[in-house]
């Protein structure tokens, strides 16, 4: 057994094996789970999130490491998780995100997470909004969160950042998969990275023209700005930088940050509670209610729909 106050104070400290070791926790779905968010529950909700987004091969991790190396300059301590996909037959992930930001890798006031989906869709590990936490907890400023790059499914990020960084690329047809994906609904910046190629500013024409024509935003609305960029050379970086300021400081003065948050945080009871009740249900499978309704069904007494109603109403009335 672990002791979750001593971890969580040397975490408070800043002290990485601490931290890890709380991630890991989240991860592995420790028994100690629950003491765990407990005990970080009145710590956390300060950290100002930002997750980033885009297709494979735009740069997100390059970009993620820019802005690492920008916030550092500005005085912040940064937690970055990042996000990779699982292998299908190990379970496995290269986590190769650590091998692009290693320049980081000695800072202390710097701390980067891999994770893998293990399975899950949408861009982003199950445990994320747990991990998330831990980092806030342990005093970071700003937490990257960068996803997967699954491409059209990846639209989760909205609901875990306060602010959602959209990447984009010149040659790559973005434009074009940005506007299938729904991530134009999602994106509150948009980079287009790679800016020193051809064709750089047709995506960037090409995508405001696009915002342009879903736009349904009234007066005083956050307008998402297009930023060019090349991480690689750490060119336009610091725009995205005073972009990120000001959809903070709008969100801030609007009551947006604060309802974000609040959806944010019902979302993951939500996801708990399902979570719970659907390993309830399955371990149901054999059960004598379970074979009792689906007889009934069989004998044409029941439908479906209200032998689900009865088991959920049974299994309320037993927990």
């Amino acid at each position: 057994m672990v002791d979750v106050p001593e971890l969580v104070a040397q975490a408070r400290e800043g002290r990485p094996r601490a931290v890890a070791r709380l991630i890991s926790l989240v991860e592995g779905a420790s028994p100690q789970l629950r003491e765990v968010m407990a005990a970080l529950a009145p710590l956390a909700g300060n950290a100002y999130v930002v997750g980033l987004t885009g297709s494979p091969g735009v740069g997100k991790s390059t970009s993620t490491s820019a802005l690492v190396s920008a916030y550092r300059r500005a005085g912040k301590r940064v937690g970055v998780l990042a996000v990779d996909p699982s292998s299908p037959f190990s379970g496995g992930a290269l986590l190769g995100d650590r091998v692009r930001m290693s320049d980081h890798a000695s800072d202390p006031g710097v701390y980067i997470r891999s994770m893998a989906t293990r399975g899950h869709l949408g861009g982003l590990a199950w445990a994320a909004p747990q991990a998330i936490r831990v980092l806030d907890a342990a005093g970071c400023e700003v937490i990257l969160v960068e996803t997967v790059g699954v491409g059209q499914s990846e639209v989760e990020i909205a609901s875990q950042a306060d602010t959602s960084v959209v990447l984009l690329a010149p040659g790559m047809g973005d434009g074009i998969q940005a506007a299938k994906a729904g991530i134009l609904e999602i994106g509150d910046l948009y980079v287009v990275n790679k800016a020193d190629r051809d064709g750089a500013d047709a995506t960037a024409r090409e995508l405001n023209h696009m915002l342009g024509l879903g736009e349904s935003r009234g007066p005083g609305d956050w307008r998402p700005p297009i930023v060019k960029t090349v991480a690689a050379r750490g060119e336009g970086i610091e725009e995205v930088l005073e972009a990120l300021e000001k959809h903070h400081a709008w969100m801030a003065e609007h009551g947006v940050l604060a309802e974000r948050r609040r959806a944010r945080a019902a979302r993951e009871v939500e996801t708990i509670a399902v979570t719970a009740l659907r390993e309830r249900i399955g371990s149901l499978h054999g059960d004598r209610r379970l074979d009792a309704l689906a007889q009934r069904i069989v004998d044409g007494e029941l439908d479906p729909y209200a032998a689900a109603d009865e088991l959920v109403a049974g299994l309320t009335e037993s927990a």
